[in-house]
């Protein structure tokens, strides 16, 4: 099997897991060179890795570079995306900078690969929630046609990154002791709390970033013509994204019909069983590939309505896992030629 020279830029929440997810899934890795803003050396599970910096001609030689900032930290591919496509290197982003552009592919691999046929070089991971979504909806979609999306967004706070996991640990010991509760990362104590802002408000609209990208990054995926709302909520969970689907469709689609299909989906696992207490929680989603889905039930107040419950890792499947699963689908379908 051919392997490939590899970096990853950044080595926070997202690229830590991505250097264990090259491990893991046994992706090709002929040389993992790690690329940050300073020279240091990372211990991850207990091995050494060097970290250079990141600079134009550190991709020179490089096949494949993952980009793993999180919406928090953005620059990087910014200064030196395209800088590493110049000299042969496939992009695959974490950030949100370019997944409206026009040049790139956003791409989740079980639900649009061949748009990586069209590549410039540069991919575009989906935003977490959006992957975690329609994962379980293009199913759905493919069989009786969504109209209509209300999802309700759940989000633990690794989706913001290593200190928003640090600040939910400290609020909690020190709640639990009766001390000042510390605050930094978040307007809002987090610990024991809701805040009902993931991102921040750019316009009129009332919506927030991380709302808007949903949207638009549905259409992008998906389908143009559903119309979709959506509220997103930073939850007091250290990682798993949870959310609540509303669905109106445009032909009847069963719950038992509706769990067959999801049953037969990849990368998604049916875990639906109310009664026994058995529907998708983001501490059973943690750690894991598949997205959970369960509560699957009509909707009531729509004709052909259909609420689902889903749970996945935000920083596996919503981040780290879903680019190297990009990269994995390019080698499979021999797309590496620009």
């Amino acid at each position: 099997m051919k392997k490939y020279n590899v970096c990853v830029v950044g080595i926070g929440a997202v690229g830590t897991e991505m250097i264990r997810l090259l491990k893991k899934r046994n992706f090709p890795v002929q040389s993992l060179t790690i690329l940050a803003r300073s020279e240091r050396t990372e211990v991850i599970d207990g091995e050494s890795y060097p970290v250079k910096v990141a600079a134009p001609d550190a991709f020179t030689g490089m096949d494949f570079a993952f980009f793993a900032g999180t919406e928090g930290a953005k620059g990087a591919s910014q200064t030196l995306g395209w800088e590493a496509v110049k000299r042969g290197c496939i992009v695959v982003d974490n950030g949100d900078d370019f997944r409206m552009d026009p040049r790139v592919p956003l791409v989740i691999p079980e639900i649009n690969p061949e748009a990586l046929k069209a590549h410039q070089g540069f991919i575009a991971n989906p935003n977490c929630s959006t992957i975690i979504a329609l994962m379980p909806l293009v199913a759905i979609h493919k069989a009786a046609k969504i109209t209509r999306l209300v999802a309700s967004t759940y989000q633990a706070v690794s989706g913001t990154g290593s200190a928003a996991v640090k600040e939910l640990e400290a609020q909690a010991k020190a709640w639990a002791a009766g001390q000042p509760i510390p605050r930094e990362v978040y307007p809002h104590q987090i610990a024991f709390n809701l805040i009902p802002c993931v991102g921040s408000f750019k316009d009129e609209s009332g919506e927030t970033t991380e709302e808007i990208k949903m949207r638009k990054e549905t259409h992008k995926i998906l389908d143009a013509s559903i119309r979709v709302a959506t509220t997103c909520v930073r939850v007091p969970v250290f990682n798993g994204h949870s959310i609540a689907l509303n669905i109106e469709l445009e032909k009847p689609l069963s719950p038992e019909e509706a769990r067959a299909l999801l049953a037969k989906t990849p990368g998604v696992r049916v875990t639906d069983d109310p009664k026994a207490a058995v529907y998708p929680m983001p501490r059973d989603a943690s750690g894991q590939y598949d997205v959970l889905v369960g509560r699957i039930r009509k909707d009531l107040s729509v004709n052909n309505g259909l609420v689902l419950w889903c749970a996945g890792d935000n920083i596996w499947k919503g981040a780290a896992q879903n680019a190297i699963q990009i990269a994995e689908e390019m080698v499979a379908q021999g797309l590496l030629k620009k």
